[in-house]
């Protein structure tokens, strides 16, 4: 039986074929994202992977509904699998914001679902760091953000010559949009054709953008321009002070095609152009309200009458993209089994000391491992081998019948002897 279209099977390396993905290279993405999170101060969440259909339509509007694996649940609820994470935080966070010291910083890497056509670092599942600050307006935010986003990617060996954060404002288009069209029911038509420039034919976005009484000469133009915002300034110096300038650029090209972006949006591209971009988000304001019970006012561009109004950013960083722009630079270490020991049991009266020793050493915690029947004595050696194992482990009897602890160092050779499973434990610990 096969797995679904657009779904992934995970196998520990060395992959049997090449048609699966490695779960140890997303450990490797986990565990980097996780250290890099933490170290600027985020703490982890999570939220449920099935929510109301409604969290979604809300602000999207019922078009979202053909890209989502929506469907009416037992007690007859629309619900869908959650495309995105930023709604589910802005739903707990209109909930219990007051239960936190602002600003909330906060991380997760749910597993998102999107019912849509394949294509190159496109599935229909995939797993994504979702990084976001609530409450706090100031520009000193998204430069956090943003300088989160630029360590992250630097923890995995890339540099500012394989990615550039490109930079824009939404604020700045809106402004663009209300100068020259009075109907501000369009704006999100007018932020899809924007956002797809890129990809669409010329001749294409011409037609869309003229039905809107826009000319594709005036958009381009704006976007060439490159000139940044107070706004836009502000984040740049933030991000110069820390070395960062290298890594940024201004570019009125990124627009985000969500509806609730406010403020200052970003995406991150590879430089050489070989894939979709890498990770992307920006600021949020008016979600939270909204999904609180606000509702969108046309004539200000804004939520109003929700029960919780709260400053908002975050980003998001798929792990399909990461994992295929770290194999083409070579980023991606080599994964193999490994343990720190591998008890020898050569002598099968000793097998219930050497459990014991076992338990021990995974007490300790040590990555422990031994053969779970009797074995000839190569054989286990050359398995310690394949496990690349810093150290064997191994229990003989004395001529007095006592039994003795004998350690080998797979990196020197070199034996050490022990009276004792602790004296041995004491010397893994110094030794490690």
């Amino acid at each position: 039986m096969d797995r679904l279209p657009g779904f992934r099977d995970f196998y520990p390396e060395p992959l049997p074929h090449k048609d699966v993905w490695s779960a140890d290279a997303r450990c490797y993405i986990f565990d980097t994202w996780k250290k890099i999170a933490h170290r600027y101060g985020f703490r982890e969440y999570d939220g449920p992977p099935l929510e109301p259909l409604e969290l979604y339509t809300l602000k999207s509007g019922e078009e979202i509904v053909g890209q989502l694996y929506n469907f009416t649940d037992k007690g007859d609820r629309n619900v869908s699998m959650r495309p995105e994470m930023t709604p589910t935080l802005a739903r707990m966070i209109a909930a219990h914001e007051r239960n936190y010291r602002k600003p909330i910083k906060w991380f997760s890497i749910p597993q998102l679902f999107r019912y849509e056509r394949q294509q190159k670092g496109r599935l229909r599942e995939h797993f994504q760091l979702n990084a976001d600050i609530f409450g706090e307006a100031s520009s000193s935010a998204d430069a956090e953000i943003i300088c989160l986003l630029i360590d992250i990617l630097r923890a995995f060996g890339l540099t500012a010559e394989d990615f550039v954060i490109r930079l824009s404002s939404r604020r700045a288009w809106s402004e663009f949009f209300s100068k020259r069209c009075p109907d501000p029911s369009k704006a999100y038509e007018f932020y899809q054709i924007v956002d797809k420039l890129e990809r669409e034919e010329p001749d294409v976005s011409k037609q869309k953008l003229a039905a809107l009484g826009f000319s594709y000469e005036e958009v381009t133009a704006f976007i060439a321009s490159g000139e940044p915002t107070e706004e836009l300034k502000a984040i740049l110096d933030n991000l110069s002070a820390r070395g960062f300038a290298d890594f940024v650029k201004v570019d009125y090209g990124v627009i985000r095609g969500l509806a609730y972006y406010t403020g200052p949006v970003f995406e991150a591209f590879d430089r050489k152009g070989h894939f979709r971009a890498i990770a992307g988000g920006g600021r949020y304001d008016n979600l939270t309200n909204l999904i609180s019970g606000g509702k969108f006012d046309p004539a200000s561009n804004t939520v109003k009458g929700g029960k919780v109004d709260i400053p908002s950013l975050g980003f998001g960083m798929g792990d399909v993209v990461l994992t295929e722009l770290l194999k083409e630079r070579g980023l991606l270490p080599a994964f193999s089994p490994s343990a720190d020991v591998c008890v020898l049991i050569e002598d099968e009266t000793l097998r219930s000391q050497s459990l014991s020793a076992v338990q021990t050493l995974r007490d300790a915690d040590f990555s422990t491992e031994y053969s779970l029947v009797p074995l000839k004595a190569e054989k286990q050696f050359k398995r310690a081998i394949e496990l690349k194992a810093r150290w064997t482990f191994r229990m003989e009897k004395q001529e007095n019948g006592t039994p003795i602890c004998i350690v080998k160092n797979m990196a020197t050779r070199e034996e050490h002897r022990f009276t004792s499973i602790k004296e041995a434990v004491q010397y893994f610990k110094s030794n490690f």
